[in-house]
């Protein structure tokens, strides 16, 4: 099972060139990235959240060393904090974050490393989906549960909110299914305190980027 980073790192992948189409210099998949690790996290039973803070659980390291790390900050805070705190200072680790899921990506077969160059002078890296099985898999997953009524699954909410955060319900529905099932897109955010975080702070972000943009 690919972890909530690795499938919001698929979505966010050009098929063919295999570079994010993120826009806003990648601050959205970033912060997504960021609130996956501490989603992670919970469904690992080492912090629990609620509507504001996050709590720990266990502080027995999972093997993973981004998760680890994350787990190693938690544990050294002296009480609760709150999800934009942990997310703020996991930000400071978001290309090391980044980096990760896409060596595991690359590891599990997923994605292929091409070095080409440019003009015949200047080195590119490209990282193409080699089998986009994984990638409908995930697509298909979120398709159907929008277009239905049915309860989504505690995981499946999380992907739910941390995808709607990057705005790719977009792509993945056609423009009268996304205009139809916006509602019930925002009403299954909405359950998850993580996402809604992550949401805030994109908003907050962007506000602010396109304040300087018109500077």
């Amino acid at each position: 099972m690919l972890s909530f980073a690795e499938e919001i790192y698929l979505l966010a992948l050009d098929e063919k060139t295999g570079r994010p189409t993120i826009r806003y210099k990648n601050i959205e998949m970033q912060n997504v990235l960021v609130g996956a690790i501490l989603a992670e996290l919970t469904f690992l039973h080492r912090i629990d959240t609620d509507i504001e803070k996050v709590y720990l659980l266990d502080a027995t390291p999972v093997g993973n060393p981004v998760l680890d790390r994350a787990l190693s900050l938690i544990c050294g805070s002296a009480k609760p904090q709150l999800i934009s705190h942990w997310i703020n200072t996991l930000w400071a680790d978001r290309h090391l974050i980044e980096n990760h899921v896409l060596q595991a990506l690359l590891d599990k077969k997923i994605l292929k490393q091409e070095d080409k160059k440019i003009l015949w002078l200047f080195p590119s890296r490209e990282y193409p989906i080699i089998d986009g099985v994984e990638l409908q898999n995930i697509e298909n997953r979120l398709r159907n549960l929008i277009l239905s009524d049915e309860i989504p699954e505690p995981r499946e909410t999380v992907l739910v909110s941390l995808v709607d955060a990057c705005g790719f319900f977009q792509d993945i529905l056609s423009p009268r299914e996304y205009q139809r099932s916006r509602e019930r897109i925002a009403n299954l955010a909405k359950m998850d305190a993580i996402g809604r975080t992550v949401t805030h702070l994109i908003d907050t972000i962007y506000k602010v980027y396109t304040m300087e943009m018109h500077v």
